[in-house]
């Protein structure tokens, strides 16, 4: 009887059975890789705003706290926004007549609020305060990377769960005394800031260090976390 079917039908069959085995695989793997991409989760991507507000500038030059305008960051659970009129106590007296601050001095005189572009945002499931945090002794730039030093205010961290869970499990390589919190800023406009905290305050990527996490364990104590109850679910979804 005759070959029905040539001899590249064996490797035809092969490579077909691959595709269906490595297929959906790859499938998964590409679409994984593009979500957490830069281009998915817009990390290190400055965003267009009204008026192009520099924490570099405002933070790391002039020394303004950061509770000056976001005043409810220690006690709610949004960080909130500055009404035009904290920008305009400062900028009635100087930059008056600035083209970059015309928006500003339109929303005073009009009282249509500016309409900022957020940067940073949780889906709905999840539940995030800002008080717990900063009176725990988390610092800004643990979840927002170097906002001292963004020229243009950017998205530091792309909040995968990993990255939440990784803290809540080792609460310890990231605590702060309250009082550091926001004077880490002061320390580091003078210079006298710790080659940890500068670490700290300066890298995207930060790893605690040995020093950092015994200091950090004697906090969990004194604050009474108690961290079998950070990676229960219903901490971060309720």
């Amino acid at each position: 009887m005759a070959q029905v079917f040539p001899r590249s039908a064996n490797t035809l069959a092969r490579v077909s059975l691959f595709c269906v085995v490595a297929g959906p695989l790859a499938i998964l793997l590409t679409g994984s890789a593009i979500t957490r991409s830069g281009f998915n989760t817009k990390v290190d991507v400055p965003l267009d705003q009204p008026v192009p507000f520099s924490h570099e500038h405002h933070v790391n030059e002039l020394g303004i706290d950061c509770r000056y305008c976001h005043t409810s960051v220690t006690k709610s659970s949004f960080a909130g926004i500055p009404p035009t009129y904290t920008c305009m106590s400062c900028h009635s007296q100087i930059w008056t007549n600035s083209p970059l601050l015309k928006p500003v001095r339109d929303s005073l005189a009009t009282g249509e609020p500016l309409q900022w572009v957020r940067v940073n945002k949780l889906p709905d499931f999840v539940y995030f305060d800002h008080s717990i945090h900063i009176n725990r002794g988390i610092n800004c730039n643990v979840c927002h990377g170097p906002v001292h030093r963004m020229q243009l205010t950017y998205k530091g961290k792309p909040f995968f769960m990993s990255f939440c869970v990784n803290c809540h499990r080792n609460p310890e390589g990231y605590l702060r005394p309250r009082e550091d919190v926001f004077n880490l800023y002061v320390k580091y406009q003078r210079g006298d800031i710790s080659a940890e905290d500068r670490r700290m305050l300066d890298d995207p990527d930060y790893v605690p260090s040995p020093a950092q996490v015994a200091k950090g364990k004697q906090l969990v104590k004194e604050y009474g976390i108690k961290k079998a109850q950070l990676t229960d679910c219903w901490i971060c979804h309720r």
